[in-house]
């Protein structure tokens, strides 16, 4: 292994010893809180997650904290009763590769109460705990939880087939015979990072007699998700998710045809929320008031949402916070351009259920905010008054804010403040509660700078977008840039701790993270700016933010720059690669979109290709030629006989977003035109998230970009 390389390794290797925050939680009394970590396990290549507690005083500082964290990496879904009499888990054991169960253990204070072999029950397949379905929630009386599942398929089997005689069971299970010959019907599931996840049910326990009961009423053809039990306990509330005419991929696509729904335990159904509208995360304030976000299904996959209301014992849905086209300011004078996150918090109001807590992406930043749930008065209470952080809330409770803060120079802690007075929350206060891990000297170090862009001779109303500057605090050196454009293409850039840029920072390159104009967080009108125009408006805002770091910052050299990008960060580092093939040292790219035309007839959110291209997603009719042709030539396989650069490709064999064949039909064209390419393929999706494939896809991609500087 060469030097350089074993430099690469030697600061991925430090960079993965750092926690990462994924949770928090306080107890009823808000004294005592419990942090999730999760830090990459080398050896056992995976993650380890693990937790933390910490008890708090009457003014909310530390008096004393766990001596050690404890293991949870097989906890899957938790939950502690209202009054906190029990604990419940959802543990997933894996004996082998492909074998797994699923337990359901309930705790009291004292000892393990209950233990349930959920596998072995075979009443339902694989209880879900991801974050567009998954929820383990307690009714008020604390007798029962209710989670949600894969549906229980019936047995199948070929027309033809000998066996045993069959006789009729007497044993009450219902089981019928298997139906014959419809063991390969196809079944289509909900895509990237949820694949064999194709119908949902809602499930409901209870612990006296420790029976379990799949929730009828559910109306066929539709998912349900994210419930939680009614105040009253005799109802759930969730959403339910559309699947016909087919099920679109549903990670980080909030566009998706949905209802807020209650469903009684005896099987009374009622949608709750309107038609046209693709909703999520409902909330039930202490007074039995609903809240949740909403949008108008289709179009980009993720846009800004409103803040819905439904007050108890009505079918009346008011609006609290509207979709914001542009900017309104806060009560204390901040600008707020909208709500874009993807979930509200699982505990979210004030003790008396009048104000909501929560937070959003705005600009190059996480802020979070109380929204007054009368007036709609929004404040912003983010902990950046002294540094600039990211500030996500994690739980509210007792009136006291939990919220988990970083930047790209601090790795993420727990901070805590009692929530103000109605009026007076401008004056929210937050002290610190974690302190268990610093960045390394390198990235503590290094110089962090926003960006406000605009284009001087640009018709388009919205001219104007974001980007994060990141550079090494060194001295009489310079520098080279790495052009990092967001995937999506409707997120965002922000600035939170990135274990991928301090490995860049630690190993001397600056980077610029671009938010250009169609990323959220920046008002309605730049999130729907890009339609029609990708390929254009990225690719410039990309072009304007380079040219303007190389005349403002001389430490930068013009003769090492690079690009990183993947998905749709991809398709824009391909553009300019293609557009400018003399300005770039070599790029790396991971899981491409290289093609719009090809993409649309197999990714699992194929809508985007359309939306993005100008158009209105339908698959009625006929197959439209001129669009078709649209994808062709905005994308950047239309420029690939052009590209100079040196070029690397990351790719998951698992990839339902941005199938691996773009990235091989683009390579197969590199290399006929003579450009220096090289392919990785990766088991995995398309995050490229798994350990393994981690540390070989960052590790290369550093060593890529070594291998090309220009000294």
């Amino acid at each position: 292994m060469s030097s350089q390389l074993e430099t690469i390794v030697a600061a991925y290797k430090t960079l993965t010893k750092i926690p990462s925050l994924s949770g928090g939680k306080l107890n009823k009394a808000a004294n005592k809180v419990t942090a999730k970590w999760s830090v990459r396990n080398l050896d056992k290549g995976k993650n380890t997650t693990y937790a933390t507690s910490y008890t708090l005083d009457s003014e909310l500082y530390v008096t004393d904290e766990s001596d050690f964290g404890t293991d949870i990496s097989n906890e899957i879904l938790s939950a502690i009763s209202p009054r906190e009499n029990y604990k419940a888990i959802i543990r997933e054991e894996k004996n082998g590769k492909d074998t797994k169960k699923q337990y359901l253990e309930v705790w009291n204070t004292n000892t393990l109460s209950q233990s349930v072999d959920l596998t072995a029950l075979d009443i339902h397949g694989d209880v879900y705990a991801d974050s567009e379905f998954g929820s383990l929630d307690w009714s008020p009386d604390e007798k029962a939880l209710v989670y949600v599942a894969e549906k229980k398929l019936p047995k199948f089997e070929p027309y033809i087939k000998r066996k045993a005689e069959e006789k009729p069971k007497l044993d009450g299970s219902g089981e019928t015979a298997p139906k014959k010959g419809e063991e390969y019907i196809y079944r289509q599931d909900w895509g990237e990072q949820l694949v064999g996840k194709h119908l949902s049910v809602v499930v409901v326990f209870k612990l006296a007699t420790e029976t379990f009961t799949v929730l009828s009423g559910v109306p066929d053809g539709m998912c349900p998700g994210q419930v939680r039990f009614s105040p009253d306990g005799n109802s759930v509330v969730g959403v339910v998710w559309e699947t016909e005419p087919r099920r679109l991929g549903l990670i980080f696509c909030t566009n998706r045809p949905s209802y807020i729904f209650e469903c009684t335990l005896d099987g009374a159904f009622r949608k709750l929320s309107g038609d046209g509208l693709a909703v999520r995360s409902p909330r039930l304030s202490p007074t039995g008031d609903l809240v949740w976000l909403q949008r108008e299904a289709g179009g980009p996959h993720h846009a800004g949402h409103q803040l819905v209301l439904m007050k108890k014992n009505t079918n009346t849905i008011t609006t609290v916070v509207d979709i914001v086209e542009t900017e309104i300011k806060t009560a204390n004078g901040y600008s707020f351009h909208g709500l874009y996150s993807q979930a509200l918090p699982n505990r979210c109001f004030s003790a008396d259920g009048k104000r909501i807590v929560l937070s959003t992406p705005q600009q190059t930043e996480i802020r979070a905010y109380v929204v007054d749930i009368e007036s709609g008065s929004i404040t912003d209470i983010s902990n950046n008054r002294g540094s600039p952080y990211s500030t996500s809330v994690v739980d509210v409770r007792s009136d006291v804010i939990l919220v988990a803060c970083s930047s790209l120079v601090t790795p993420g802690q727990l901070y805590i403040a009692r929530l103000p007075a109605s009026g007076s929350e401008a004056a929210t206060s937050w002290s610190r509660v974690t302190c268990n891990c610093d960045a390394t000297a390198a990235v503590a170090a290094a110089r962090v700078r926003y960006l406000q862009l605009q284009h001087a001779h640009c018709t388009h109303s919205v001219n104007s977008f974001s980007a994060i500057y990141m550079a090494p605090n060194v001295e009489n050196k310079q520098f080279p840039l790495i052009v990092w454009p967001h995937g999506g293409p409707h997120s965002n850039f922000v600035n939170a701790y990135s274990l991928e840029a301090a490995l860049f920072t630690t190993l001397g390159f600056a980077l610029t993270r671009i938010n250009y104009r169609g990323s959220i967080g920046q008002g309605e009108a730049n999130v729907r700016s890009l339609l029609g125009h990708i390929g254009d408006y990225d690719v410039k805002d990309c072009l304007l933010t380079l040219t303007t770091l190389l005349e403002r910052d001389e430490m930068l050299c013009p003769e090492n720059i690079f690009l990183n990008g993947g998905s749709y960060g991809g398709l824009v580092v391909a553009h300019l690669a293609g557009l400018y093939p003399d300005k770039f040292r070599a790029v790396v790219m991971r899981n491409p979109l290289i093609d719009l035309a090809s993409k649309a007839n197999y990714a699992d959110n194929y809508d985007g290709c359309a939306a993005e291209s100008g158009f209105d997603f339908t698959e009625k009719g006929p197959v439209s030629e001129d669009q078709l042709l649209a994808m062709r030539r905005c994308s950047p396989i239309a420029h690939v006989h052009k590209v100079k650069a040196p070029t690397a490709l990351m790719l998951g064999s698992g990839d339902k977003r941005v199938p691996h064949f773009q990235g091989l039909e683009y390579a197969r064209r590199l290399k006929a035109n003579g450009v220096p390419t090289r392919i990785y393929m990766y088991d995995d999706n398309h995050s490229l998230s798994s350990p393994a494939a981690e540390m070989d896809n960052l590790i290369n991609g550093a060593h890529w970009f070594m291998e090309h500087l220009q000294l």
